[in-house]
């Protein structure tokens, strides 16, 4: 999906949000944010781009202002460190779940809100995460989605966010209780935002689960472009006869390569703006799992 109106906005708060959990000094932050506010898009001068893109170029400013190839590494420990705190109790809802599949997909998408849950306690992130769970996802997507599964002998899977992807490592398991497909889990080669790389898919024990591998892409891009890809991942794009694909970067990115991708991909994600609402349909902050493209943004 390239950029609407309303990116704009966001990009620049999620810019200067990022930009305040480091340890810079005001005059530093300034001259910061000021060189982001140069980058074309973020004028309305250049438009065929998708936010990812956009964020690889805010994320190059911060990390050449740093001097830090990952500034946010001691928060993706963090954010796995809590998300693992309470594994027991997502395992726990998976088991005793009348359909463990459905819930652990749900809770697979509920983690992209990770950077909203890790604020809270313990039982603080229980309790949301219970609460939410009594949002539905479309009956016909899962439907279509345990159809592909079931028929699935490789799986690819396109991770996002760390603590995230604690609840990605628990699906993974609910799907190998059910089924033996070969796993791939795919992670950024180079840091980006709170986006998981080796490291921290590592941390969780992905590792255990799938074969973990990186997409060789050679910046800071938060998403997944298969030309920028390694020759690895795009084989196993290939080979797949189901992908997943986690959160929205991912999804902007992958939306755009259209052609053979369409008929074995599935997003799973939550619905965190107005472009997602009028794409899916589902309202925002709201579950989105589409198994697959439907054009419905003109322009």
């Amino acid at each position: 999906m390239l950029i609407k109106p309303d990116c704009i906005p966001c990009i620049l708060r999620m810019s200067i949000t990022a930009i305040r959990e480091l340890a810079l000094n005001e005059y530093a932050v300034k001259e910061l944010y000021s060189r982001i506010l140069e980058i074309p898009s973020l004028r309305g001068q250049f438009w065929d781009i998708t936010s990812a893109e956009i964020i690889e170029l805010v994320w190059g400013q911060i990390a050449d202002t740093t001097k830090r190839r990952d500034p946010f590494y001691s928060l993706k420990l963090e954010q796995n460190k809590r998300i693992m705190e309470i594994y027991p109790f997502l395992e726990k809802v998976v088991d005793e779940a009348p359909d463990p599949l459905s819930t652990a997909v749900k809770l697979a998408i509920l983690g992209n809100a990770i950077d909203v849950m890790i604020s809270d306690s313990k039982q603080g992130i229980e309790d949301s995460i219970t609460e939410k769970l009594k949002m539905p996802i479309s009956k016909e997507m899962f439907g279509e989605f345990s159809k592909r599964l079931k028929q699935s002998r490789h799986l690819l899977f396109f991770g996002d966010n760390s603590g995230e992807i604690v609840f990605d490592k628990l699906l993974i398991e609910t799907i190998r209780k059910m089924y033996d497909p070969e796993i791939a889990f795919v992670v950024r080669s180079v840091p980006t935002l709170n986006d998981a790389t080796l490291d921290e898919a590592r941390q969780v024990g992905i590792d255990k689960a799938a074969t973990l591998i990186e997409n060789g892409i050679d910046g800071p891009l938060p998403g997944t472009i298969l030309r920028r890809c390694s020759t690895e991942v795009t084989d196993l794009v290939s080979r797949a006869d189901l992908i997943i694909s986690k959160g929205g970067g991912n999804f902007d990115t992958l939306e755009e390569e259209k052609g053979s991708l369409k008929e074995k991909i599935t997003f799973m994600l939550l619905s965190k703006c107005d472009p997602y609402y009028k794409y899916f349909g589902v309202k925002i902050q709201h579950p989105v799992l589409a198994n697959f493209f439907e054009e419905r943004i003109a322009g």
